[in-house]
């Protein structure tokens, strides 16, 4: 008399399988929400920090010229340059338009800050890692589905499709 081990059983190993192929395809459709909470988070961090720089940009000024220590600028300029980055490019970034190089040019950024301020304590230069984490992730995966680069692409890809 021979007893089958319900362990070693192929319809336990089948049903095994297509849990983990369920969980999987669950998880490509809710990747693309993942990448936009990823952008929407960081974008969100640097957006306001530029609204906090143009609210008084004198104030920007004098930071730059006496706390940061910018090389190669200026501290009018790095402020301007600075502070139209912050604005812009999250924008970029949460609308997944050039997103991989708005992710790059934020990544660079934010290497600059967290270099620039020289009394920057503990707890800031683990914000500036995560969200270089977060900016590089970005970049090398890219925007994602829910994404204007996403959707401009597969538009091109289908009117080029047609012409040919």
């Amino acid at each position: 008399m021979t007893t089958e081990n319900p362990i070693m059983s192929s319809s336990l190993f089948d049903r095994a399988g297509g849990l983990v192929e369920l969980f999987n395809r669950s998880l490509a459709y809710l990747a693309p929400v993942g990448d936009v909470l990823l952008r929407l988070w960081v974008a969100n961090v640097f957006f306001k920090s530029g609204l906090t720089k143009i609210q008084s940009f004198d104030s920007t000024i004098a930071l730059f010229e006496y706390e940061y220590s910018v090389p190669l600028l200026s501290p009018v300029v790095a402020a301007y340059l600075g502070t139209a980055t912050e604005l812009i490019f999250p924008v970029l970034l949460l609308l997944g338009l050039a997103g991989r190089f708005s992710a790059f040019v934020l990544f660079v950024l934010n290497i600059i800050a967290a270099v620039s301020y020289p009394e920057i304590s503990d707890l800031g230069v683990r914000d500036h890692q995560v969200w270089g984490i977060m900016l590089f992730v970005s970049m090398a995966h890219g925007p994602g589905k829910l994404s204007l680069d996403y959707l401009v692409w597969h538009r091109l890809r289908h009117l080029w499709r047609r012409e040919a």
